[in-house]
C-alpha cells in the first residue's frame, strides 16, 4: 500500500508541476496526510492480524453423513458420556440391520446376511478391546453395509470406530456385567500405557453361562419308501447349557500418525464346554422313551498378528499385514436315540494370512491395489462311531485394484478383483478362478440429499466342515454328510439408495437385490433302507429382494432421539428339484433420552424371517430397556431384556423337503425377564491425542469340524 501511495504522489506532483510549475501547498498537505493515514491503517491491520484471538466456534452439521457404501456417524457428547464401552455407543446409534446385545457383548446382523466385523482405527477387535474402549475418545464411526470381498468371506457389515489416543499417560479400567435373574456374566480388566510414540496394552476377559431353562421342541415327518409317513416327536424335558471362556491379549503399538504405524499383538483364547446335555422325550407312535444328548469341548487358539503401515510420500502409502493362527479343539458328543452313538473329534488347524496394499491419492482420483495370500491346513480326526481322518489343504490368492474419485456432484468407485482358490482332500481337489468387479456411483442433489447405486460381485466359499468327507449321525433317522465336490460360487449384489441427512434428521429408502448362481443349497436324500441324508450341492440359484426404510430423528436436540427401520424381504430358491419362495416383514425401533448423568434407552425388533434352500427360519425378536448413571469415573447400568415374557422363542426352523418335513423351535425361560447389572470403571491420565488408523484386517476362526 505504501508503494502504491508513493507512486500516486509522484504522478500527481509531475502533472501539477508541468501545468503550473509549482506544487500547490494545499494539495501537498492533502497528499502527505493521505500517506500518513495509509501507513497507519496498514500498520494497524498488521498488528491486529498478529494479536487477534478467536473464540471457540461451534459448528452444527449433520450427525450422519450418507456415503455410497454406508454411513459416517459422529456421536454426540451426550451419547459418548452416557456410554461405558464401544458396545453401548453402538447400541445408542441404532444402525440399520444391526442388533447390539450389551449383556452378552455381541453385535449381530438382524437380516442374517452374514457376520459383523468390528474395528477400532481399522484394526479388527474382539470383546475385550470393545469393553476397554473409552467412548470419549471416539471421533467418528464408519458403518459400511457394502463391504466388498476384501473384508473377508461372509462379512455383511463392517463397523470401524476411529479414536484418538494419548501421547503419554495411562488408562486402567474394568467392566463387569452380571445377570441378576440367571447364571450369566462377563468380566474384563485392561490397561494401556503410552509414552511418546509407543503404546503397550494388556487385556484379560472371563465369561461364563449356565442355563437350564432351554427347551427344544421338534416334530418330524419321514416319508418312507413304502409310502407311509413315520412321525417322531422329540421334546426336551431337561437341559443344561454351560460354557466358560478366558482370553488374554498383549499388544505393542509404535506409531507416528504422519509417517508409520507398527503393531504386534499376541492373543490367547481358551474355551471350555464342560458337559452340556438335553434329555428328550421321544414319541414315535409305538414307543415312548427318554434319550439323552451330550456334548463337551475344549479349545485353545493362539494368534500372532503383525501389521506395518508406511507413508511413502504425502500421497502414497504401503500397508502390510500378516496373521498366524493355530486352533486346537477336542470335543466329544453322544446321543442314544434308538441306539447309543458316541464319537470324538481331535482337530488342529494351522493358517497363515497376509495382505499388502498400495494407495496413491492422485488429483482426479485415489488409486489402490493389493494382493492377499492365505494358506490353511486342517487336520481333524473323528473316532468312535465316526471314523474319519480329514486332511484338508486350502490356499487362496486374491489381487484387486480400485479407483475412487469425485466429478462435480458425482462420486464414483470402480474396482476389479481376481481370485484363485486351491483345495485338496485325498483324491478330491479343485482349482477355481473368480472374477469380482465392483462399481458405485452417487449424485448429490444438494448437500443433504443423495442418490447412490452400487453393484458388486463377490466370491462365496463353503464352510470347511461341509466340504469334508465325514458322516455324522444326527438322530435315529438322519445323517449329516460332507460334500467334497462343493465348488465356490459368485454372488452379485445391487443396491439403490436415496438418502437425506441434516443436523436433526437422517433418513433413507433402499432397494437391494442379490443373485447367487450355482450356490451351495440343501439336499435331503432318502436311502433304500429309509435313512435320510442331509448334505449340500451346487444347485441352480438363490435370489433375494429387500426394500427398506430408515429414519433417525432428534425430537429434542442432544436430549431425545427416536429411530425406526423396517421393510419387506422376498426370497427365491431354485433347487435342482424344488422351488421355494417366501415373503416376510421386519421392523426395528428405538428411543434414547439423555438427562444429564442419567440416560435411558429402549429398543425392540420383531426378529428375522427367511427361507434359504429348503429351510424356513425365524431368529427370535429382541426387546431391551436400559437405564444408566455416571458418577465421576464410574458408570452403573441396569438392563432388562425380553420384559414380561414367560417363554422366549430363540429360533424356529421348518424343513420343506418332499421326503422330510420338520418343525423345530427352541424356547428359553432363562432369557425371559433377564435383568443384568453392568458396572464399569475407567481411570485416565494423559495428554495430547493423536489419531491412528490401520486399514487392513485378517482373521481365521474356522475349525472345519462338522457340528
Amino acid at each position: 500500500m505504501k508503494a502504491l501511495i508513493n507512486l500516486t504522489v509522484k504522478d500527481a506532483c509531475h502533472r501539477q508541476t508541468s501545468q503550473n510549475g509549482t506544487l500547490d501547498k494545499r494539495i501537498r498537505t492533502v497528499l502527505i496526510l493521505s500517506m500518513f493515514i495509509g501507513y497507519t491503517a496498514t500498520a494497524t491491520a498488521q498488528e491486529t492480524e498478529q494479536t487477534i484471538e478467536l473464540k471457540e466456534v461451534e459448528v452444527k452439521a449433520a450427525r450422519v453423513v450418507h456415503k455410497t457404501d454406508g454411513l459416517l456417524l459422529y456421536p454426540t457428547d451426550e451419547q459418548k458420556t452416557s456410554s461405558a464401552s464401544g458396545y453401548s455407543v453402538l447400541q445408542q446409534l441404532t444402525l440399520p440391520n444391526i442388533r447390539i446385545d450389551e449383556v452378552s457383548h455381541s453385535v449381530t446382523a438382524i437380516d442374517n446376511k452374514g457376520s459383523v466385523q468390528l474395528r477400532i482405527n481399522g484394526i479388527i477387535v474382539d470383546q475385550a478391546e470393545m469393553l476397554a474402549l473409552d467412548p470419549k475418545t471416539i471421533s467418528k464411526i464408519d458403518f459400511i453395509d457394502q463391504p466388498g470381498v476384501r473384508y473377508g468371506d461372509e462379512i455383511a457389515y463392517v463397523i470401524n470406530i476411529t479414536t484418538r489416543r494419548n501421547e503419554s499417560g495411562y488408562t486402567v479400567g474394568t467392566d463387569m456385567t452380571q445377570s441378576l435373574t440367571a447364571r450369566n456374566g462377563n468380566y474384563s480388566v485392561y490397561g494401556k500405557w503410552n509414552t511418546g510414540k509407543s503404546e503397550f496394552s494388556l487385556n484379560y476377559g472371563f465369561g461364563y453361562q449356565d442355563y437350564n431353562g432351554n427347551r427344544m421342541e421338534e416334530t418330524a415327518w419321514y416319508h418312507l419308501n413304502d409310502g407311509s409317513v413315520y412321525t417322531i416327536r422329540r421334546n426336551d424335558t431337561e437341559s443344561r447349557s454351560r460354557y466358560f471362556n478366558n482370553n488374554i491379549k498383549l499388544t505393542y503399538n509404535l506409531a507416528d500418525s504422519t509417517d508409520y504405524v507398527f503393531q504386534a499383538s499376541l492373543t490367547g483364547n481358551f474355551n471350555h464346554i464342560p458337559g452340556n446335555f438335553n434329555r428328550k422325550e421321544i414319541q414315535d407312535g409305538t414307543n415312548d422313551y427318554l434319550a439323552t444328548q451330550t456334548n463337551n469341548s475344549l479349545s485353545q487358539n493362539p494368534v500372532l498378528d503383525l501389521y506395518y503401515f508406511r507413508q511413502l510420500t504425502p500421497n502414497q502409502s504401503l500397508t502390510f499385514n500378516a496373521v498366524g493362527t493355530y486352533i486346537d479343539t477336542r470335543s466329544s458328543s453322544s446321543y442314544n436315540e434308538g441306539s447309543p452313538y458316541v464319537y470324538n473329534v481331535e482337530g488342529k488347524t494351522y493358517s497363515f494370512l497376509s495382505e499388502a496394499i498400495y494407495e496413491n491419492r492422485l488429483k482426479p482420483f485415489t488409486l489402490s491395489a493389493g494382493l492377499n495370500y492365505s494358506q490353511k491346513y486342517t487336520d481333524n480326526e473323528y473316532t468312535g462311531d465316526v471314523s474319519s481322518l480329514n486332511l484338508m489343504h486350502n490356499s487362496r490368492i486374491y489381487a484387486f485394484s480400485e479407483i475412487k474419485g469425485t466429478w462435480g456432484k458425482f462420486r464414483y468407485t470402480a474396482g476389479v478383483g481376481v481370485s484363485y482358490l486351491y483345495y485338496r482332500q485325498d483324491e478330491h481337489s479343485y482349482n477355481h478362478w473368480t472374477f469380482c468387479p465392483k462399481a458405485s456411483l452417487s449424485y448429490n442433489f444438494t448437500d443433504r440429499l443423495q442418490l447412490s447405486y452400487n453393484v458388486q460381485s463377490n466370491e462365496r466359499v463353503s464352510r470347511i466342515a461341509m466340504i469334508s468327507d465325514a458322516s455324522i449321525r444326527t438322530n435315529s433317522m438322519e445323517w449329516t454328510v460332507g460334500s467334497p465336490e462343493l465348488k465356490p460360487n459368485r454372488d452379485t449384489y445391487q443396491t439403490l439408495r436415496l438418502s437425506y441427512a441434516d443436523s436433526r434428521l437422517q433418513a433413507d429408502l433402499q432397494g437391494y437385490y442379490k443373485i447367487c448362481r450355482h450356490p451351495n443349497m440343501a439336499v435331503y436324500e432318502r436311502t433304500a433302507n429309509d435313512k435320510f441324508i442331509y448334505t449340500q450341492r451346487n444347485q441352480k440359484e438363490i435370489d433375494a429382494l429387500q426394500v427398506s426404510g430408515y429414519v433417525n430423528y432428534w425430537l429434542l436436540p442432544e436430549k431425545l432421539s427416536v429411530a425406526g427401520y423396517g421393510g419387506l424381504f422376498r426370497c427365491f430358491n431354485f433347487g435342482t428339484d424344488y422351488t421355494h419362495c417366501y415373503t416376510s416383514y421386519f421392523v426395528t425401533g428405538s428411543l434414547n433420552a439423555y438427562l444429564g448423568n442419567f440416560s435411558i434407552q429402549a429398543y425392540a425388533d420383531n426378529g428375522w424371517r427367511f427361507l434359504e434352500g429348503e429351510t424356513k427360519g425365524y431368529n427370535g425378536s429382541d426387546v431391551a430397556l436400559k437405564t444408566s448413571y455416571r458418577y465421576k469415573d464410574w458408570q452403573f447400568a441396569l438392563i432388562w431384556q425380553q420384559p414380561l415374557m414367560k417363554r422366549y422363542k430363540m429360533f424356529e426352523t421348518e424343513i420343506l423337503n418332499r421326503n422330510l418335513q420338520k418343525q423345530i423351535a427352541l424356547y428359553s425361560t432363562d432369557r425371559c425377564n433377564l435383568v443384568s447389572l453392568n458396572i464399569s470403571w475407567r481411570l485416565n491420565k494423559g495428554r495430547k491425542y493423536r489419531t491412528i488408523n490401520k486399514t487392513i484386517q485378517l482373521k481365521d476362526s474356522d475349525t472345519g469340524i462338522i457340528r
